[in-house]
């Protein structure tokens, strides 16, 4: 016990590498020379509808607090003080909605997501407020236990204190990190992918510079003797042929002058592949489909269902476990947590088309595992009344077991 105890003491202040010596390698200019942090990035269509997507998705997602009941079974838990903090509003200010949907947009453009939880008396959480993760530094005191300073200013809820650094115990913040170097701060998605970004910042630029400057993106004007005043030549063709307004205007040149362009293409640049590519280079990065991206080149009609399923199977399931188990460390008291959990319902998302669904459901129905109201509590229907056999499981008679065969005819 000894050892393991110096071990964890010796750890290193928890971090990510954007905190320590080497935030200039990460953030600051990508390659490109393009400076890339969360405002130029989200400047992005492709980054900023990545980070709408996940965000709104998650934070749609119809979240509970449940319970196990005596029969071994769970059930909604309506009465427990988290239900209506988490599934309507968790603090006076925002719906849950737009308390999850800003969460998942810190996770996903810092690597952290940071919410101060706010407790009466007794302990229990009446509220939470996020906290940007641009002003939360996470260290270790003396004796290796965890805290959180916060550096709070005037544009932050009244409910968070004073002015100026605030510390936070652990249990006074939920703290949910995506993957990082320790496990306990992570990486910053946008940091880490810098370059990539960089490089579709750029090129749109690119594009929207060729677009001014008008259909040839450079060029000389030839003139074979001396001209008097060169500059009244220059604004004379830049207000007569410069703007894409002005693109494919015949130009008239006199006194034996002659265009000559010395820039090459973007055919010739592959611009238009390049920006197809970091379309999907981006998607890649938030492992979202690209035809969520408003991508179609590479899907079909026969594909795109399956690529939502996996969507929600390899993208979106692994944020919502990290959400889940973070609010149940984080929310949940040590006596609670035997019998009381948080968890997402993704079953509307992973239901197919109706014709799908409703041979699942006759499936499920003829063998006697689901009854009637359970199907219909899927469809989100009225429950049909006991006594006119919502609840029955049925079977079909057709089916016995194999050494109940031909008992029937025994007399």
């Amino acid at each position: 016990m000894g050892i393991l105890k110096g071990i964890f003491k010796a750890r290193d202040k928890p971090q990510n590498t954007l905190n320590s010596s080497w935030y200039t390698f990460f953030f600051g200019t990508a390659s490109s020379g393009k400076p890339v942090n969360e405002t130029t990035a989200m400047q992005m269509t492709a980054v900023y509808s990545c980070v709408r997507i996940l965000s709104e998705t998650v934070a749609g997602l119809p979240l509970h607090v449940y319970k196990y009941n005596d029969s071994g079974g769970k059930e909604k838990n309506l009465k427990h003080p988290l239900y209506k903090l988490l599934h309507d509003e968790p603090n006076p200010e925002m719906t849950s909605f737009a308390f999850r949907e800003t969460l998942m947009s810190h996770l996903l453009l810092w690597g952290n997501a940071y919410a101060q939880i706010i407790r009466n008396a007794r302990g229990e959480v009446i509220a939470l407020y996020p906290l940007m993760p641009n002003k939360m530094t996470v260290d270790r005191d003396k004796n290796g236990r965890l805290f959180y300073l916060y550096q709070q200013n005037s544009e932050d809820a009244p409910a968070q204190g004073k002015h100026g650094q605030v510390y936070l115990s652990p249990s006074d913040v939920l703290h949910i990190p995506g993957l990082g170097f320790d496990g306990l701060v992570g990486y910053s998605p946008i940091a880490m992918a810098k370059n990539a970004v960089g490089l579709a910042i750029a090129t749109e630029e690119y594009g929207a510079k060729f677009f001014a400057n008008g259909a040839a993106p450079g060029g000389v004007l030839e003139h074979p003797g001396t001209i008097k005043d060169p500059q009244k030549v220059k604004e004379s063709w830049n207000s007569a042929y410069q703007g894409s307004s002005n693109a494919h205007r015949v130009a008239v040149l006199e006194e034996g002058m002659k265009y000559q362009a010395i820039g090459i293409s973007p055919e010739q640049a592959q611009f238009l592949e390049t920006r197809k590519f970091q379309i999907n280079e981006i998607a890649r990065i938030f492992r979202v489909p690209p035809h969520m991206l408003a991508d179609l080149e590479k899907s079909s009609f026969s594909n795109i269902e399956q690529q939502s399923l996996e969507f929600v199977k390899y993208t979106l399931d692994p944020w919502v476990v990290r959400w889940e188990q973070t609010m149940c460390r984080a929310l949940l008291s040590s006596s609670e947590k035997p019998n009381v959990f948080i968890k997402f319902n993704v079953d509307g998302l992973l239901r197919g088309d109706y014709v799908s669904r409703m041979s699942g459901y006759a499936t499920a129905r003829q063998n006697g595992w689901m009854s009637a109201n359970d199907i219909r509590e899927l469809e989100n229907l009225d429950r049909i009344p006991a006594e006119l056999g919502g609840d029955l499981y049925l079977i079909n008679g057709a089916m016995t077991k194999l050494q109940d065969a031909g008992a029937f005819y025994v007399e």
